[in-house]
């Protein structure tokens, strides 16, 4: 494996394509600053499949750089993926482009180029965030990812969006503010064993007494938790998605929220097995409420974009309890999980950004019959909604059902709770769905426009995704499975041994 810094490197370009984006003067042509940002971000996509193409499943971390950056307290600039980072990474370089294509026109009332630029900023963050493997490092980039986020719903967006924006950082701000707290407490431990060290490889050997354990977990936990988000700290999730643009709310719910389930995997199992164990029936509780209040309080919507981020608050629950269960199935169908959620919430994210841009309304009650006249926006929602419910055939569905069977495997009723929320998942959206764009027709004095060739061309990728990994999830298990298995070691748990009816008797 060659020297390039090739995670540097990603995280730089669209660094750079953001500073280069806002430099853009004023006056010219307001296209100028969207082909540079979707140039740069295409850029950082190409770079991202060149590294990974390089990338070994079975190596464990890979294209690690390590270098000293703040010596007094043993803060280094370190980054590596290992498989569970790769596909994140993947993830989120796949779906910039395709937001900033999707959002062509979205940004024209205000200032452009912002828009555009902070979208970079965004993703230049969260690459750094999935990337870091020093413990400093990684909060500092966990809170720089909250300004891009704030500016992008509180510029952009519905009346009402500054309000929302403010929600939102408070929201994440304190949560930071306790992840703070723990991260010092990390300090404090590492400098007890002789070494001060914020570096996760240093820090996974140290003996935590089971104590001090249980505080720096719960300080990490409450964090990711306002990120995830996970209930009852979720409140913000449905008031930026409503007022934000349909692209920002991809990067939040797609993008920035992958930030908070990435980390309990990443920082609570890895560094405090002993206390995630601990406080597994709290999280699975925690976890089978957001998945059945997720999908109950969607249902109540009328709010297309409000009704598409509530059912995120239910996935991120079955992505969650996956991670809980400490399985390796669980955990493997988690990880998977985080991928499919992306890309088909981004598709019925930005299918009903489409309808909304078109009606001038995001009210499910005022909009009627669409599918007559956009019969090729129709189509595309509706397998988008059926992704996100869990169809069989499509990618959500392999990773729903890995989950759905550790959580069998924990305990029975974990699994029929878990269960349950298939049933609700299928009413919210086939409801949604039956509501806006079958029943009467629209008249010919308000035709609704079907899909152009650049809105079917952001989407495409989507579709095509949903579709391949529904049927042959594979190529991302195989990379996923070794980084599951690993952190299950770190853990110390093994998958449950198969109870055999009649073993007892010989038969």
């Amino acid at each position: 494996m060659s020297d390039f810094p090739w995670l540097t490197v990603l995280i730089v370009v669209p660094l750079v394509g953001a500073v280069v984006t806002a430099a853009m003067p004023y006056e010219g042509d307001k296209s100028r600053p969207k082909q540079i940002s979707l140039g740069f971000s295409l850029l950082t996509l190409v770079l991202a499949v060149v590294m990974a193409t390089q990338y070994d499943a079975d190596g464990g971390f890979q294209f690690t750089e390590t270098h000293e950056w703040i010596n007094v307290f043993g803060a280094h600039y370190a980054l590596g993926v290992d498989g569970m980072a790769l596909v994140l990474v993947l993830l989120t370089t796949v779906l910039v482009p395709v937001v900033i294509g999707a959002s062509w026109f979205d940004a024209d009332h205000g200032n452009t180029k912002a828009f555009f630029a902070w979208a970079l900023a965004l993703e230049a963050a969260s690459l750094g965030v999935f990337t870091a493997t020093d413990v400093f490092l990684f909060y500092v980039l966990f809170e720089a990812s909250l300004v891009p986020g704030y500016f992008l719903i509180g510029h952009f967006g519905r009346e009402g969006r500054q309000k929302a924006a403010i929600k939102f950082l408070i929201f994440q701000l304190f949560g930071g503010l306790v992840m703070l707290a723990a991260v010092v407490g990390l300090y404090a431990v590492s400098a007890d064993a002789g070494h001060p060290t914020y570096l996760l490889s240093e820090l996974s050997q140290i003996q935590i007494d089971p104590d001090t354990q249980k505080w720096l977990f719960a300080g990490f936990f409450f964090a990711f938790a306002v990120k995830a988000p996970l209930f009852p700290v979720h409140t913000w999730l449905a008031d930026a998605t409503e007022k934000a643009t349909p692209g920002t709310s991809v990067l939040l719910v797609c993008v920035l929220d992958k930030i908070g389930t990435y980390a309990m995997l990443r920082y609570c199992l890895g560094l405090f097995p002993d206390a995630s164990q601990w406080a597994t029936p709290f999280v699975v509780t925690l976890a089978l409420i957001s998945i059945v209040y997720g999908a109950l309080v969607a249902i109540g919507q009328d709010d297309m974009l409000r009704l598409i981020g509530l059912t995120s608050l239910s996935h991120f629950g079955f992505i969650v309890l996956g991670i809980f269960v400490f399985t390796s199935q669980g955990t493997s169908g988690s990880i998977l999980y985080m991928v499919n959620h992306g890309v088909a919430t981004a598709a019925l994210f930005l299918a009903a950004g489409y309808l909304v841009r078109r009606k001038g309304t995001a009210s499910i009650a005022a909009i009627t019959g669409v599918e007559k006249s956009a019969p090729i926006l129709a189509g595309v929602f509706l397998v988008a909604g059926l992704a996100v419910l869990g169809l069989p055939g499509l990618s959500q569905f392999v990773s729903e059902i890995m989950v759905i069977i550790a959580a069998f495997q924990h305990h029975w009723w974990v699994g029929a709770i878990a269960v349950s929320a298939i049933v609700l998942a299928a009413w919210y959206i086939l409801w949604m769905y039956q509501r806006t764009f079958t029943g009467p027709g629209v008249t010919a004095a308000e035709p609704v426009a079907d899909l152009d060739r650049r809105e079917v061309g952001t989407l495409a990728p989507l579709l095509v995704a949903l579709v391949l990994f529904g049927f042959y999830p594979m190529p991302l298990l195989n990379v996923i499975n070794p980084a599951a298995t690993a952190i299950l070691n770190q853990v110390g748990v093994q998958d449950p041994a198969p109870t055999v009816v009649g073993a007892e008797e010989g038969r």
